[in-house]
């Protein structure tokens, strides 16, 4: 059973108005197991949005593979803080923010909710001018016009909302088969050099220089995504799965699997994006690209392949409308959990996008397309300096058996757990006594 060291019982579970997908119990274990497989997917999603594009492409054509091993201790760290995020949800039945307002007094609570919404609009941020720059690549349309008609996709959200929770996930699914198919095709047109790229995945005194230090921990803030945190522990719970100690054991179980193969997957990709760059233009001295537009323009030219840059934009624009599916419940998630107020999901997702869109044109106007790419990173490392304001609370509450009951993380799990915000707090403090001390 669960802990009672929560002030508040019985709080209403998140995404109340979503329906909840049956679990098949009179199915042996893999049919059951079918039942949990998608909010893997969906935070997946965070994991590959057009924020990776920038500091993935910036690292690679800069720095070569040296970057690799960032986007693998990246991982490694998002597959164990997910996993809690999992546990978390289904042993209290609380998401992430419900747990932090019923914890934290109010003040603290509403520091953390601002801190969850800053994090959200720096990850719309990076949706908004990667879906701008995907038109602008493929249709020639004006990034200003992009910027604009990404307030569409409110239509589309409200209508796979309305439909069911599995065609959201059926969509995020199909976007990233589509930038998986289109990445696999440019390694192969990119031909890497497999000695120093495996080399790149072993970590090197290199990281710490200061360029690469910026760069790393915009990879990291583009990987472990402190939203994603928020939203896991919650869409966990929209499967009905019987809420009793062996039936939330196995939810955690599955759950876990689940949102394990799904950023293995996401690893891959991150870190094709990473590998394109370095073999496509490091490789061949063009250390500068670091603007999507940039590696765009060369990518055909570079390898001889005429396709290259298509299928690159291709991806880009799967990437940001896949981000965006997950933006819309986010932002729900947060504001109902912290603050328990309730808006209309068009209401929410309207009021997000206007607040990505303000500085992405004020930005454009000012220094044209070449902000972008600047604004992109810098969105990535926002969202790394609002990572250790999500993953404290988690670890507290995870380390914490009045709240979590016999379903508590075990002393090498807190160690480890711990550890990695510990690491996450240090790069963090690294960063910013090197940008404003110039160190």
């Amino acid at each position: 059973m669960t802990g009672d060291g929560w002030r508040k019982e019985n709080l209403q579970e998140s995404l109340s108005d979503v329906e909840r997908i049956p679990v098949p119990y009179h199915k042996p274990p893999f049919r059951r197991f079918l039942a949990f497989l998608g909010p893997g997917a969906l935070v997946a999603v965070g994991y590959m949005d057009p924020g990776n594009w920038a500091t993935s492409i910036a690292g690679g054509s800069a720095y070569g593979y040296t970057l690799l091993s960032m986007v693998l201790i990246s991982s490694l760290m998002a597959i164990y803080l997910q996993a809690l995020t999992a546990r978390l949800g289904i042993a209290t039945g609380r998401d992430l923010a419900q747990a932090c307002r019923d914890h934290f007094r109010k003040p603290a609570a509403i520091f953390l909710w601002l801190s969850a919404e800053i994090a959200i609009i720096a990850t719309d941020l990076a949706e908004v001018i990667g879906t701008a720059i995907a038109l602008n690549l493929l249709f020639g349309l004006p990034l200003l016009i992009g910027v604009i008609l990404t307030v569409v996709d409110v239509l589309l959200i409200l209508m796979l909302q309305q439909r069911g929770f599995r065609y959201i996930e059926a969509l995020v699914i199909t976007l990233i088969a589509t930038i998986a198919v289109a990445f696999l095709f440019e390694l192969i047109f990119s031909k890497p050099e497999w000695a120093p790229l495996l080399a790149g995945f072993v970590p090197s005194r290199q990281i710490l220089d200061p360029g690469v230090l910026y760069v790393g921990i915009g990879i990291l803030g583009a990987t472990v995504m402190p939203h994603n945190l928020y939203l896991h522990s919650a869409i966990v719970n929209t499967r009905g799965y019987n809420r009793t100690p062996e039936g939330r054991r196995e939810a955690i179980k599955f759950s876990t699997i689940d949102s394990t193969l799904a950023l293995v997957f996401a690893f891959f990709i991150n870190a094709s994006i990473l590998i394109l760059a370095a073999a496509a233009f490091h490789a061949v001295g063009r250390t500068e690209v670091a603007e999507i537009q940039d590696a765009y323009k060369l990518l055909s030219p570079l390898l001889g392949v005429g396709a290259a840059s298509i299928l690159f934009a291709v991806a880009l624009l799967a990437s940001g409308q896949n981000s965006t599916l997950t933006g819309t419940l986010t932002g729900q998630i947060v504001m109902e959990g912290f603050v328990n107020i309730r808006l209309k999901p068009w209401v929410r997702r309207l009021v997000t996008r206007l607040l990505a869109i303000i500085p992405t044109v004020i930005v454009i106007l000012i220094y044209g397309e070449r902000g972008t790419g600047e604004l992109l990173i810098l969105s990535q490392v926002v969202l790394s300096l609002q990572l250790s304001f999500a993953v404290v609370p988690l670890m507290m509450f995870s380390s914490d058996k009045t709240k979590m009951g016999e379903f508590v993380i075990n002393t090498p799990m807190k160690v480890l757990g711990w550890g990695i915000t510990a690491l996450i707090i240090g790069l963090n403090a690294f960063l910013l006594i090197q940008t404003f001390f110039g160190g």
